[in-house]
């Protein structure tokens, strides 16, 4: 049977499937309504009198049961007699709806404003157009007068109108301006008090090119706002005029972002031909700092600052100066918390440049800073590349920062720690202590973006160590310091996060769900909305074959046969997914050949998961050379969660993985 659902944006209903269910009188809806408000709580039974009645009859308490069961026959009719409710409850003092987080439109819509806060902007503008159409009326639309119903009226109306406001603002961001302005004329017309809503159509009408209109619009507010007010404008929207006014250029419609990348990067290096020449290699160093400061941006800004990163190099080479070649190359300070590259050809040939440049500086400790961020890139771009090369000269830029007592370089230095820090299984514990180091050196001396690491290595590191509750507590610090410093790819990371704990439940319910509701079928859902934030992040190290292999991992940490589709895009991890597929069509022998064909995994934060993926073909096949092999890997990381390291994804708790070896060994 369908699950019942419940309507509060308009007038409450209650429906299963296309079905609306018949909910008797006004007071039935009205116990319904004030269950709904209360989100799963209990709701005590005098609280119910007190609400329906100014002044309760005798027998309140008596026509509140009968409510509350006409309202059981309706929301459960194939219950069986005297089996107990499993929807509206009787708890304590009272009652409460338990309704599943997706069935009221009101929470879904809150839900979905939320999503959309922390998507990529031009996903954002429709989950936003979804999120609105859940309206069908005011809230709550029969008990607008009842006091009980007045403050959350008000605050889903509040949140109605900033979604129509937000997504509005971000259509005229991203040059759709066209497409808010109907909106935004409807919206006014029934709320023209909203100072917000007629600068933005002031803005769309003015970037549409409607110059005229725009201040007609905001001419319009000025007269309302006076004759019914007695107020003028406020400031935003009093600048906004003197602009158009002026036609100022920055009134203009944006380009896209990787056409502002791009125009950007023009700009800064025709300046640098134009100066080189007369001798400002200055000009390198600043272009660098440009780079730096796109890649954070994400998308477009750090696809461009890996396009360009290259050349500026290769100018600086070409001068001949080791020590400004130093500084070019180490200036790029970027904080990475993905121990797998974007583009692996022009890491190796920033290390190449690196490890040229270590050669020609002199033996000098004035050299020091150089060479500790040479060393530093060195261990950052050697990421995922099993080699000792990286791991060592880590630990000798992180030894000269040390020495130095340099907090930047210090955090510089401890981020190649970090990248080198997945050289076998169990290393989270050591992860977690570089990321509460970068956390602490960020706060105390103004280091933000590495702040923002140290919270992402530290969420990593305590969901590899299956403390979640932790694991939780920098989510939300890092999505804090995102929203406050403009850092848009951290949402990335953090909604991945969320799919991952979204796994985790459903693995622990050991069934179809859990108390929270959680279920194999919502952690699906929940990685494939992760994975769409990918689109356009520009971070393809990351993307290539990470929704496959979570939803191979989601699979097999509930025991349920692997399902491996050989067509979808697996990236790296496709030498993993093909032993599955081959075992599939029935190709045991050739099966068995990729199963001992597999190398070790690389060094990064899916090492754990993918020797548990190697473990399931070997229980498959039951190859013992592969199950002692993998028993023997895994075993440094008993009690942790196999693959949650990365923050992403998770194959389930590494002590299944051993006790099934363990089983399939002594067999």
């Amino acid at each position: 049977m369908e699950a019942v659902t419940f309507g509060v944006l308009g007038a409450v209903t209650a429906g299963r499937g296309p079905d609306v269910l018949a909910l008797k009188g006004p007071r039935h809806r009205a116990v319904l309504a004030r269950l709904v408000l209360a989100r799963r709580r209990v709701v005590p039974v005098a609280r119910l009198v007190e609400d329906l009645w100014e002044a309760p009859p005798p027998r309140a308490v008596g026509a509140v049961r009968t409510f509350v069961g006409d309202l059981r026959r309706a929301l459960e009719p194939d219950r069986p007699p005297r089996a107990p409710a499993r929807l509206l409850v009787t708890e304590g003092p009272g009652y409460a709806l338990r309704a599943a987080p997706g069935a009221v439109d009101a929470w879904r819509f809150e839900a979905a404003v939320t999503e959309a806060d922390r998507l990529p902007a031009a996903q954002a503008p429709e989950r936003l157009r979804a999120a609105l159409g859940e309206w069908r009326g005011p809230a709550y639309a029969e008990f607008g007068t009842e006091d009980w119903a007045r403050g959350e009226r008000s605050r889903l109306t509040e949140l109605r109108l900033r979604a129509v406001e937000r997504r509005a603002e971000l259509l005229v961001e991203l040059g759709r301006a066209a497409e808010a302005v109907p909106d935004l004329d409807a919206h006014l017309t029934e709320h023209p008090w909203r100072e917000e809503s007629w600068r933005l159509l002031a803005l769309a009408l003015y970037r549409t090119g409607r110059q005229a209109d725009a201040l007609a619009v905001l001419r319009r507010a000025r007269a309302l706002l006076a004759g019914r007010l007695g107020i003028d404008p406020g400031p935003r929207l009093r600048r906004l005029e003197a602009g158009i006014l002026a036609q100022d250029p920055d009134l203009d419609p944006p380009g896209e972002p990787a056409d502002a990348a791009a125009r950007l990067w023009a700009r800064t290096t025709e300046a640098y031909d134009r100066t080189v020449a007369a001798g400002a290699r200055a000009r390198l160093e600043s272009t660098v700092g440009l780079l730096r400061g796109l890649a954070v941006t994400g998308g477009g800004g750090l696809e461009a600052a890996r396009e360009h990163r290259m050349t500026a190099v290769q100018a600086a080479e070409e001068t001949g100066d080791a020590e400004l070649t130093a500084r070019v190359i180490g200036a790029y300070d970027v904080p990475a918390n993905w121990t797998r590259g974007d583009d692996p050809e022009l890491a190796r040939r920033i290390v190449a440049a690196a490890e040229r440049t270590l050669a020609a500086l002199p033996e000098d400790p004035t050299a020091d800073t150089a060479r500790c961020r040479l060393l530093a890139t060195v261990a950052l771009e050697s990421r995922g590349v099993r080699s000792p090369r990286g791991p060592r000269a880590a630990a000798e830029a992180e030894e000269i920062a040390r020495r130095l007592d340099d907090p930047a370089l210090l955090a510089f230095a401890l981020n190649g720690v970090f990248m080198q820090s997945c050289t076998r299984a169990g290393l989270a514990p050591r992860r977690d202590a570089i990321g509460a180091e970068l956390t602490a050196l960020g706060a105390r001396h103004g280091l933000v973006n590495h702040e923002v690491l140290g919270h992402l290595i530290r969420l990593q590191a305590r969901a590899a160590l299956a403390d979640l509750t932790a694991a939780d507590e920098h989510a939300r610090a890092v999505d804090r310091l995102a929203e406050r410093h403009e850092r848009p790819l951290v949402g990335v990371f953090t909604a991945w996060y969320r799919a991952l704990r979204e796994a985790v439940s459903a693995g622990a319910s050991g069934g179809s769900s859990d108390v929270s509701g959680a279920s194999h079928d919502s952690a699906e859902a929940a990685y494939r909305s992760a994975a769409a934030r990918l689109d356009g992040a520009g971070m393809p190290g990351l993307e290539r074959g990470l929704l496959p292999l979570a939803l191979l991992g989601l699979r097999l940490a509930r025991g349920r046969p692997a399902q491996v589709d050989p067509r979808a895009d697996w990236g790296p991890y496709r030498p993993w997914a093909e032993p599955f597929a081959l075992l599939a069509e029935g190709r045991e022998t050739e099966a068995r050949g990729a199963l001992r064909a597999l190398p070790e995994p690389p060094p990064d934060l899916l090492y754990e998961a993918l020797c548990c993926a190697e473990a399931a073909v070997a229980l498959g096949l039951g190859d013992r050379p592969a199950l002692r092999r993998t028993y023997d890997r895994l075993l440094p990381a008993a009690g942790e969660l196999a693959g949650a390291g990365s923050g992403l994804l998770t194959f389930g708790p590494v002590d299944g993985w051993l006790a099934a070896i363990r089983r399939a060994l002594d067999a």
